[in-house]
């Protein structure tokens, strides 16, 4: 039998020290689940996380993957590592008022060395990385339940115990396959929640060491509190989350360590008695404790204030509407109705989405409401578990129901917008740390249905159901983080009001060249939010694309006037009206890009081709000039200069530009192709054929390619290489124009040389 066995491995509580305070109720007696060796324990934890999400390995790089990493100039070896610690998460300078203030130094520091590992952008050992640190922290939880449920204690050698095998396996393997924490596993940003956890757990564990008596007789080590701060801290700089294990430190030694009764203790506050002290407050040097985990953290964020350098980041209101409502009933009420759905989340975990933003969730603005009902039992349950915490005569319930609520509300309290605004209504990564406390109240819940149950082994059937349920439910989470089609389209059906879902289906399907069905769900995105001005831009240049500029012109127009400030958008109604042979308008669209946002090469190129259209050359060469100053591989400006300068004449500065170029692109054949074509009118013949053939190489399918190389050896004399060279471009392209008129010429110089010879 597998069920209600002896613990073989439990120790003999006779021989056992009691440094802590007298063992309390084994809760392993109640519960109905299988009894293994730690080491075969963590392997079973560890196996069955890593099946869960091993098959997003071979995922892309998706959704927020492409800003945080591939965008991301901090991953690259030419930027100062030094530089990491005055960026953003998102590679901004901190101190810019863009910058979304996401200080998280060390999960960048990782994604650089995977960049630097794999020799570029290659997902597969990002999301290895990402896998191996979820096995390792569902590991870890086997060590850190079996504190929370069974408490702390240490044999005689010093060993810690584990008082409640049976609890901790079965919590630790809720935590490994629970459903919510695809985000975080099979979505490579969401390493820094791993490694967010890694490091507060880590913490958490540093801290109980502190307990362990050495020779000297100590009852606690002061090495070992500083040691948990500062993994504290380390856990901070992954992510800002990190910081609250202090204060569960704090918890966990006032209720584990020191037995404090809570509900005594305020009594006693309240009515000033004077025997505080042996309500545990200053025994076994709790206080001094306390205090150096509070100076610690404050120092931490002053640093943190410190290196941030502005206010707040500034967010928008489609990213949190509720935080933007004037009235404090209405922000109250759908707070508290997000802290609702994130608790359904961790008990029902199946509707999961990338993104719960822009009208995903309508904001509740009367009582009369049905969605108050989710309020209601959400305060229900939270009071009912905090009134059995406080006053339940049994103190081992108390202790366990207390930190479970801890682990569950203190990680979360950072996105709770009660101390500042976040820049998300939901998001399932922040879920990672507070289901530790949800997996605590789980197990001891089970374990109180077991006390009572009769069928003890239908019960742990059921749980096994639960478990298995949640793997399949992993790994079908886990395919479709694997990539951004799938993910999106995953979303319409749990957030089919969410204008962002929508966009990035279409986003999704123009960058396949599907502009027809991206039209569509553009559509609908500026329909469900009308001022979605990324949606409309976007709208707009398909439109463009498809030569319906009227429309494209009214909707840019649009985007413009809701956001002023939106370069892309004043750059993208510029090439429309140029379009339109409004080159004025165009002019001044294309300047108001550049006015918003400094470093833009490639409004500088596309103001270039206006002043190619006006016949402003200078002012047209000028502007390109700009546009590889600012982007020096930018190919199309470097190619545009040669050929103006080829077309009017300035063939030796044509020349210069060109071999310019090509020694900051060496491989882009198109500009070898330009720089031929001069060489070639230059009469420099050899260095011209060489660079033909080398644009032919890398690019053999250009019919222009080879009618040029033609024309030079028609201008040379090698008539025979001529013709053939015009035959494969008329045969890639018939139409080709000028070649077929060559080409025929050639063929009658080629009949009277052969009559002459004749």
């Amino acid at each position: 039998q597998i069920f209600n066995q002896h613990n073989a491995e439990a120790p003999n509580l006779e021989q056992a020290s009691h440094r802590m305070a007298q063992m309390e109720p084994n809760l392993d007696h109640d519960v109905s689940w299988f009894l293994l060796p730690s080491y075969w324990a963590k392997m079973v934890v560890a196996l069955i996380s890593f099946l869960c999400f091993a098959n997003s390995y071979d995922g892309d790089f998706v959704f927020d993957d492409s800003e945080a990493i591939i965008n991301n100039k901090d991953l690259r070896a030419e930027t100062p590592l030094g530089d990491l610690w005055y960026h953003d998460f998102w590679g901004s300078k901190l101190s810019s008022n863009t910058s979304h203030k996401s200080y998280r130094p060390l999960t960048v520091l990782t994604f650089r060395i995977n960049y630097l590992f794999a020799g570029g952008f290659y997902p597969v050992g990002f999301h290895v990385i990402n896998i191996i640190l979820h096995c390792t922290i569902s590991v870890l939880m086997v060590d850190v339940f079996s504190i929370l449920l069974g408490g702390l204690q240490f044999s005689n050698k010093g060993r810690r115990l584990n008082l409640a095998p049976k609890s901790s396996l079965l919590a630790a393997l809720l935590f490994a396959v629970h459903p919510v924490h695809t985000e975080c596993v099979a979505g490579i940003v969401g390493r820094a929640d791993l490694l967010c956890a890694l490091f507060f757990l880590l913490s958490f564990l540093g801290y109980c060491k502190a307990f362990r008596e050495n020779k000297e007789g100590h009852t606690f080590s002061v090495f070992w509190v500083l040691v948990s701060v500062i993994l504290g801290a380390i856990a901070m700089l992954c992510k800002e989350q990190g910081i609250t294990i202090l204060g569960l430190n704090a918890v966990f030694d006032a209720l584990v360590i020191n037995k404090i009764n809570l509900l005594e203790l305020i009594r006693k506050l309240l009515y000033k008695d004077k025997s505080l002290e042996n309500a545990g407050l200053l025994r076994k040097g709790l206080l001094f404790r306390i205090t150096l985990l509070m100076c610690g953290g404050a120092s931490i964020l002053y640093i943190r204030w410190r290196i941030m350098g502005t206010g707040p980041p500034a967010f928008t209101e489609v990213d949190n509407p509720a935080s933007f409502a004037d009235s404090l009933f209405v922000r109250a009420i759908n707070y508290n109705y997000y802290y609702s759905l994130n608790a359904w989340l961790l008990l029902c975990p199946w509707w999961l989405c990338f993104d719960w933003s822009m009208g995903c969730i309508p904001l509740i603005k009367s009582v009369s409401d049905w969605r108050i009902i989710a309020l209601a039992a959400l305060w229900f349950c939270l009071i009912g578990l905090i009134c059995q915490a406080l006053c339940s005569e049994d103190s081992h319930k108390r202790r366990i129901l207390t930190l479970g609520l801890g682990f569950l509300i203190i990680p979360f309290l950072p996105a709770s917008n009660l101390f500042f605004r976040v820049g998300f209504v939901i998001a399932e990564r922040v879920i990672y740390l507070p289901s530790i406390g949800y997996c605590i109240l789980f197990t001891y819940g089970f374990s109180l249905l077991s006390k009572q149950a009769k069928k003890k082994k239908i019960l742990a059937v059921a749980v096994l159901g639960i478990l298995l349920i949640n793997v399949l439910r992993c790994a079908l989470r886990s395919s479709q983080w694997r990539s951004e089609e799938q993910l999106f389209r995953s979303a319409l059906s749990v957030c089919p009001l969410n204008a962002k879902v929508h966009y990035n289906v279409g986003k999704n399907l123009a960058d396949k060249g599907n502009q027809s069905a991206a039209i569509k769900y553009y559509r609908e995105a500026v329909r469900l939010n009308p001022k979605y001005v990324h949606a409309m831009n976007n709208l707009g240049n398909i439109l463009k694309e498809r030569n319906e500029l009227h429309e494209a012109e009214e909707l840019l127009s649009l985007a413009v006037q809701i956001q002023p400030d939106f370069a892309a958008a004043w750059m993208n109604l510029g090439i429309v009206q140029n379009s339109l042979r409004r080159f004025e308008e165009a002019e001044q669209s294309y300047w108001t890009a550049i006015k918003h946002r400094k470093k833009y090469p490639d409004c500088y190129y596309n103001l270039g081709r206006l002043y190619a259209d006006l016949n402003r050359h200078i002012d047209a060469l000028n502007a390109w000039r700009n546009a590889t100053v600012l982007k020096p591989e930018h190919s199309l400006a470097w190619n545009n200069m040669i050929i103006l300068l080829d077309n009017t004449g300035n063939l030796a500065q044509a020349e210069a530009v060109g071999r310019e170029a090509l020694e900051l692109i060496p491989n882009d054949h198109s500009l070898m192709f330009s720089l031929a074509n001069v060489l070639g009118k230059s009469q420099k013949y050899k260095e011209s054929e060489a660079l033909f053939l080398k644009a032919i190489k890398a690019n053999p399918n250009a019919a222009s390619y080879h009618g040029n190389l033609a024309v030079l050896y028609h201008r040379w004399g090698n008539l025979d290489l001529a013709k053939k060279h015009y035959e494969v471009s008329l045969k890639l392209d018939p139409m080709a124009p000028g070649t077929k008129e060559n080409y025929n010429l050639l063929r009658r110089k080629l009949d009277q040389l052969q009559k002459k010879g004749g």
